[in-house]
């Protein structure tokens, strides 16, 4: 019996590791797909908040938006936070908060207090976020980690998906008679299933120190980014008085002061927020600019489609976000199979992409344009938008970084990272005012066919920026090309950022 135990205890203990590890990767997958699912469950209920709270077409924009937009701009904080600290530590504190600031919007008794709830929800997102792909780097290797990476995938593919769909599920039973306040609720089991278990199943790590907080470049950056969204958001409400272009052109000045500010900490050996010096590698730049068209264009059509949805066609939640399935299922399929197209082609699917995705917007546009459900075109429409972002956005993020050296890929992908939260908030503001502003004009917003000419016109304006993407898209094509040529000493290259879709 001795050697029987001694022969089966060395199998025993590595299979409890691995089940262990497992179960950790659980509760990280737990973790983004709460985060992930916030993004996109707001959108089918925004009618319903704006009508039980009384809430104005700029207010719903800073709901949808302030998320992002806290996430975005303190996103690379909260990795350098986990550095600093621990990554169990922080990853525990932002699912605490985050499981507050959800019940707290979930029992927001005006707009004012739900957008500041939305806003702190973001942040805590920006702390939590990060230490997962971090975690999943550390503790799994080889085949391992290369499943573990399989399923974060699966998780960003389907979070999405899961967001629209289940608000619309939700709002459309409303429960216990609370209509949209349980699109928030959602989240309080799995935070609780989240503080359990965590410090059961997750290892402390010792925090490592090799990153720093750059508190100056924050304090700038912020404020910055909300002079320049802000007024946007609120100024057609307003009548664009004098003060929105003040701030506005504040936010410009203050944006200048940051990038001098960044290249002086950089010059001097610091470890700013944004190192800018990485725009300095071949396609970052012209990456970056495809970027902002591909999400300005997606988060646009996000907000502006799901209020025409319900407020010009007067569908339920329901059928709104089902409305998105077939194009959120040709996005996940698209983007998680774009790799198995012949190579050669590789370079080409980012300027393809966004034409597909131009095209789509065109349809939209000739199927709403009378006030009807646009019938099989708006269908096909979504589906071939679906196609077009998951061909362009995978492979943009992978071949922006394509001559960015290796030690410098940390900070182009939280550069990277950064401004595609940030393009997806621009495109909320621009789209969104502009749509609301062509319901305004017409004097009654309660005919189909008024709507339908608001929406047709917007998917037209969203289908120019798609399409001009088109041009640093094929100029980002040429530099992977070129990049793909034998060189004497290739120097190693950074990959995509994990998750930058979030």
């Amino acid at each position: 019996m001795t050697t029987a135990g001694s022969a089966t205890q060395p199998t025993a203990a590595p299979a409890a590791e691995s089940n262990r590890r497992w179960m950790m990767l659980v509760l990280l997958l737990l973790g983004q797909f709460m985060g992930l699912v916030d993004v996109f469950i707001v959108n089918v209920a925004m009618p319903s908040i704006g009508t039980q709270l009384h809430a104005s077409g700029a207010s719903l924009q800073l709901v949808v938006g302030g998320y992002t937009i806290a996430y975005a701009m303190l996103l690379i904080t909260g990795a350098r936070l986990g550095d600093l600290y621990g990554r169990r530590r922080m990853y525990l504190l932002g699912v605490v908060v985050f499981t507050l600031t959800s019940v707290g919007c979930a029992f927001a008794p005006n707009a004012v207090t739900l957008v500041v709830f939305r806003f702190a929800q973001g942040a805590s997102a920006a702390v939590m976020v990060p230490q997962i792909m971090s975690v999943i780097q550390m503790r799994f290797q080889g085949r391992a980690r290369a499943k573990a990476l399989s399923a974060y995938g699966a998780v960003l593919s389907t979070g999405a998906v899961a967001g629209l769909v289940l608000g619309g599920v939700i709002v459309n039973a409303d429960l216990f008679g609370a209509s949209w306040r349980p699109v928030f609720l959602v989240n309080l089991p799995i935070g609780l299933v989240l503080i359990a278990l965590v410090p059961r199943l997750l290892p402390l790590d010792a925090p490592s120190g090799r990153r720093r907080l750059d508190l100056y470049g924050l304090a700038l950056a912020v404020p910055a980014v909300f002079l320049l969204v802000l007024p946007a958001v609120l100024g057609r409400e307003l009548g664009w008085p004098a003060w929105t272009f003040v701030c506005m052109a504040a936010g410009v000045a203050l944006a200048a002061v940051f990038v001098r500010v960044e290249r002086g900490i950089a010059a001097r050996g610091g470890d700013p927020l944004l190192n800018l010096a990485v725009l300095r590698a071949p396609g970052m730049s012209i990456g970056m600019v495809t970027v902002v068209c591909v999400q300005l264009t997606y988060g646009g059509f996000l907000f502006v489609f799901t209020l025409h949805l319900q407020q010009g066609l007067g569908e339920s939640a329901l059928r709104a976000g089902l409305t998105y399935l077939p194009m959120s299922v040709a996005f996940g399929l698209a983007g998680f199979y774009w790799r198995r197209l012949p190579e050669r082609i590789h370079h080409l699917l980012a300027p393809v992409g966004l034409a597909v995705s131009a095209v789509s917007y065109g349809m939209v546009a000739l199927a709403m344009q009378d006030g009807g459900s646009g019938g099989a075109l708006m269908w096909a429409g979504t589906i071939l938008n679906g196609v077009g972002m998951g061909l362009s956005v995978s492979p943009l993020l992978t071949q922006s970084l394509v001559n960015v050296p290796m030690d410098k890929a940390v900070d182009a992908s939280g550069l990277l990272t950064t401004i595609v939260q940030l393009g997806q908030v621009a495109g909320i503001a621009v789209y969104g005012a502009l749509y609301l502003t062509l319901v305004d004009r017409t004097g009654d917003g309660t005919h189909a066919h008024v709507l339908g000419g608001a929406m047709s016109t917007s998917a037209v304006w969203i289908l120019v920026v798609a399409a001009l993407g088109v041009v640093p898209g094929a100029a980002l094509s040429r530099v992977v090309l070129r990049a793909r040529r034998p060189a004497p000493s290739p120097s190693p290259v950074a990959t995509a950022p994990a998750g930058a879709t979030d």
